[in-house]
């Protein structure tokens, strides 16, 4: 903190000079009494914990697995920066903070499913090391980088260093859950950028993050599938960045969902007799679909007077709702009946 100079005033009388530096006596004392409190707080104050890149956990159970990958830290309370493929199906998710002993369970603020970012929270975290963000407008050709991640998903950091060998590379990713998506704009390196890597920095020399890493080609296409990479990608964090601010502030966009994901609790397929709709292959035990008695079999063919042509509408649909919504569904029953349920949308895993 700084403070102004206090000038003795001038012309003054013998008595108010008196009366001005025992004023000016006593402000001294109390700042330098605050400032020496400052620094013995300062010197009593923990460290940050962790180096601001962590490693997320999580449990798929509606398909009796587990993934893993890497977040950074955007706020000391625990605002974690991901890719949206890290935690996509997730039913819970855990933040570890690398050789601390520390984690946390996490909530999803949002998600980004189309330019593969999402944000998390990590609950009742407090004083965690921040990373430090640089500026991905600067990135160059030829530019030395280290990618870092959890490789493997060992639960330990590993770091990748190369060079950026383009910049604003489109391509197409798929993934171990069957996932995929068009991303442009990305910066490419020949850093070796592994599975579990996803969600982690890609830093420049200064160890500043310029992107976050999110895919690498493999023999077979671009994404983690596969054992070998070769080249690696990053989506610029001057692009990343905008989007998770968006989504801590809370405003949903067409791309951009917010808070819990919608849950009817159905896997669902195309009709084998190509009639429109979305059949039911399977429902979740206890879900709301099963509580409205939906089972495999029916053909769902609208939610609140909107058609559903196919599964992917009917995904669009409900992801449109809100958790706890009531919508009212028709479908058609093995008999060839048709059929309402009204249901209670539950809270699911990110899509």
């Amino acid at each position: 903190m700084e403070l102004d100079d206090t000038e003795r005033p001038q012309g003054t009388s013998p008595l108010r000079r008196f009366h001005t530096r025992i004023v000016v006596a006593a402000v001294a004392a109390a700042v330098a009494a605050a400032v020496a409190a400052g620094l013995a707080f300062a010197e009593t104050r923990p460290a940050p914990i962790g180096n601001g890149i962590v490693v997320i956990d999580t449990d798929l159970a509606y398909q009796n697995g587990q993934a893993a990958g890497t977040g950074m830290v955007l706020t000391s309370s625990g605002v974690v920066l991901t890719n949206n493929h890290v935690i996509r199906n997730a039913t819970t998710i855990k933040i570890v903070v690398p050789s601390t002993g520390r984690s946390y369970s996490a909530s999803v603020v949002g998600y980004d499913a189309t330019d593969d970012v999402a944000v998390l929270q990590a609950t009742d975290a407090s004083n965690l090391k921040t990373v430090s963000l640089g500026n991905s407008a600067d990135v160059s050709n030829g530019q030395s980088v280290t990618a870092v991640g959890n490789a493997g998903g060992t639960g330990s950091l590993t770091h990748a260093s190369g060079k950026v060998t383009d910049v604003n590379r489109a391509i197409t990713v798929s993934d171990d859950q069957g996932g995929s998506e068009n991303l442009s704009g990305l910066i490419e390196t020949n850093a070796s950028v592994q599975p579990g890597d996803s969600g982690g920095p890609l830093l420049n020399a200064a160890g500043q993050v310029i992107g976050m890493d999110t895919a690498a080609s493999t023999s077979q296409g671009y994404g983690f599938d596969q054992t070998t990479t070769s080249d690696g990608y990053a989506i610029p964090i001057n692009k990343a960045l905008p989007i998770a601010l968006r989504i801590e502030s809370g405003n949903a966009s067409s791309t951009i969902h917010i808070g819990s994901t919608p849950f009817l609790g159905v896997e669902v397929t195309s009709s084998d007799y190509g009639s429109s709709g979305a059949a039911i292959s399977s429902v979740v035990s206890g879900s709301p679909a099963d509580n409205a008695g939906l089972v495999p079999g029916d053909l769902i063919t609208s939610v609140d007077g909107h058609a559903v042509s196919s599964p992917t509408g009917l995904t669009t649909i409900i992801s449109a709702e809100k958790s706890g919504a009531s919508v009212s569904i028709t479908y058609v029953d093995q008999s060839g009946a048709t059929q309402t349920a009204n249901v209670t949308l539950g809270s699911g895993p990110p899509r």
